[in-house]
């Protein structure tokens, strides 16, 4: 069964990682299950979806290191792919996607991090792939973390697989905002007001530009804008968000 809590609020779903004795470490079901709420948060028409921890240590150390126990190939491969679904729903959402990260964030929590919109972190918060120190590579949004950190940042990161503060990890342009403990909730809602008071076609067309600036070069990302552009006015919210912003 999955571990996973999710409470939909104010147009909000909140997907909560409910194994605290086990710093929140995931299993498969619970990665099967988040893939599948995010894909259904579009679909029921809400606004935004928040990945958070329960409990005060831990947002999620990743997968649970007894799922790679004994593995085929092909059962590697098997599991790392739910795991890509997974990071690729939260990626290319049409939704605004934060993570409230309470504690530790640690290996494919990180990459699931790494792979939202937005990334608010407390203050005792510690980053960390540790893969290479179970004998297996950081992949899949792992390959985002140059991006985040700078590439030589990330190969120390990824070759030691030691754990990381917040203050280096915020130093260094991976955190959106570092808050105390007892604000991190107030600040996600703070963030997704900023967000969410735009225009839903406008949100859903620039998540679909972040996607194609990454993985094309600079002219496609270019034509893919003035086609999104174009697009956008075939919306009537956009007529409507236009008037609205001329008449302040």
């Amino acid at each position: 069964m999955s571990n996973l809590l999710v409470k939909d609020q104010h147009g909000v779903r909140w997907i909560f990682f409910n194994r605290p004795e086990k710093l929140n470490a995931l299993t498969r079901e619970d990665i099967r299950d988040a893939h599948r709420r995010v894909q259904e948060a579009f679909e029921q028409g809400l606004d935004a979806i928040v990945f958070r921890g329960v409990g005060e240590r831990s947002f999620s150390a990743g997968v649970h290191v007894e799922s790679f126990r004994n593995l085929s190939t092909a059962e590697a491969r098997a599991l790392i792919s739910e795991l890509r679904g997974l990071l690729d729903a939260v990626r290319t959402s049409p939704l605004p996607t934060v993570s409230a990260i309470n504690g530790y964030c640690i290996g494919g929590a990180m990459e699931l991090a790494m792979a939202c919109d937005i990334r608010i972190a407390v203050t005792h918060a510690r980053f960390g792939m540790p893969e290479i120190k179970v004998g297996i590579p950081s992949v899949l949004d792992a390959a985002l973390l140059q991006q985040h950190i700078g590439l030589s940042k990330a190969k120390e990161m990824l070759l030691t697989g030691d754990l990381y503060s917040v203050e280096e990890m915020d130093k260094y342009g991976l955190i959106n905002q570092v808050v105390e403990p007892d604000a991190l909730d107030e600040a996600v809602e703070r963030m997704l007001r900023r967000i969410t008071v735009h225009s839903k076609a406008a949100i859903r067309s620039q998540k679909r530009l972040f996607e194609v600036w990454q993985n094309t070069t600079l002219q496609e990302s270019i034509n893919a804008s003035v086609n999104e552009f174009a697009l956008v006015f075939g919306e009537e919210e956009t007529r409507t968000a236009v008037e609205k912003y001329v008449k302040k």
